[in-house]
């Protein structure tokens, strides 16, 4: 019976030229080398593939949860902490956020330790379990006051205009409180009588239809008249710029504007307010003050230039109580037709937690996170 030979490498001396040793050598297996190379692709596939989607699912849920518990940590911090002292208010909240970055490493680092086990069961639970983490903490963080915690930490970040929004906003609330429900009730009633023409102009100049309700509500309480200053219809337009006019007058059959029609009414109420909101650098309460003002005199923008004003909160001191409390009046009908559209219904602020909820529904008109 033959057998095959190994092959041998001999070791020569170069002065001699003799064989000093053999040296079996050992052939490669082909057959183990083709099955490493095909692991190997099928590893690149699987990490090209499914497995960068469940990391990126895992990272992104990681993510998300850490965000969202920095801020109501934060928040809560600034609410707890806020002060102008050192001691007392300043350096807690620097204390309080160092402990926060050590124990978010931690959290971190335990991840990491036990997402090896949670590969060894499933490549799916470490994605799966970090969701499951995300929408833990978005329910555990909107339990705690997580709109509060935002306002909170606006007003820590935002700076002089931050606290003059959130104080002008807390006007709105505090009229709202105010407010004689009954009277807010009869304004709602005698509103549905001219939803499809507001709707319809809101639409048409992309305004957050609760707003021009709230303008309706200010200017003629939905009693279409003409008033004894000249103010007529619905919004009792008074002076509006000729562009508007024609700007209007294209959107209209026949191309006349009839202001006893409340359509056509809505219609230049809403393009002269969106006018004025892009004059104001689409600031709501220097926006709906210019309405209420006009083109007269050169308009809000040629009195604050007078007076050196920047923004409403400056601007207020120098105007009488009827135009300086404008928008505020304005803005509190249009949160109560917010909460009846939203609720169908005016909840009392001050009973139960309504006042947060109210808070949570936003203002009409007034760009917010939440």
């Amino acid at each position: 019976m033959s057998t095959r030979s190994k092959p041998v490498s001999s070791i020569v001396n170069k002065s001699t030229g003799k064989a000093l040793k053999k040296v079996a050598v050992k052939p490669k297996s082909k057959k183990r080398s083709a099955k490493g190379k095909a692991d190997f692709g099928k590893q690149s596939v699987w990490l090209s593939g499914p497995a960068l989607g469940l990391i990126g699912v895992e990272c992104a849920g990681l993510a998300a949860s850490g965000l969202l518990a920095t801020v109501l940590v934060l928040g809560a911090s600034a609410r707890f902490f806020s002060g102008t002292g050192f001691f007392a208010n300043l350096l807690p909240f620097a204390l309080g956020i160092a402990i926060w970055v050590a124990v978010a490493a931690g959290l971190l680092l335990l991840w990491f330790k036990s997402r090896r086990w949670l590969v060894a069961k499933s490549e799916l639970l470490p994605a799966l379990t970090a969701l499951c983490v995300c929408f833990g903490t978005v329910n555990a963080v909107w339990q705690q006051g997580f709109p509060m915690a935002i306002e909170q930490l606006r007003s820590l970040v935002g700076g002089k205009q931050q606290a003059a929004r959130t104080t002008l906003a807390h006007q709105i609330y505090a009229a709202y409180r105010r407010s004689d429900s009954a009277q807010l009730n009869k304004l709602i009633g005698r509103a549905q009588s001219f939803d499809a023409d507001i709707r319809y102009a809101a639409a048409s100049y992309e305004l957050d239809p609760d707003l021009l309700y709230g303008v309706a509500a200010a200017e003629s309480s939905f009693l279409p008249r003409t008033s004894a200053d000249g103010g007529q219809g619905l919004f009792q337009i008074t002076a509006v710029p000729k562009f508007i006019l024609q700007q209007v007058s294209s959107q209209i059959a026949g191309g006349a504007v009839n202001l006893a029609d409340s359509k056509h009414n809505a219609l230049v109420a809403a393009a002269t307010l969106k006018h004025y909101l892009a004059q104001m650098k689409g600031d709501l309460f220097l926006g709906l003050l210019a309405y209420n003002i006009g083109p007269q005199n050169g308009g809000l923008k040629h009195i604050m230039q007078r007076y050196g004003a920047v923004d409403f909160v400056t601007m207020q001191p120098y105007f009488q109580q009827l135009p300086r409390d404008y928008p505020i009046r304005v803005l509190c009908y249009a949160l109560a037709f917010r909460l009846w559209h939203e609720t169908g219904q005016l909840p009392a602020y001050e009973a139960g937690d309504n006042a947060a909820r109210i808070q949570r529904a936003g203002i009409p008109g007034l760009v917010s996170w939440f």
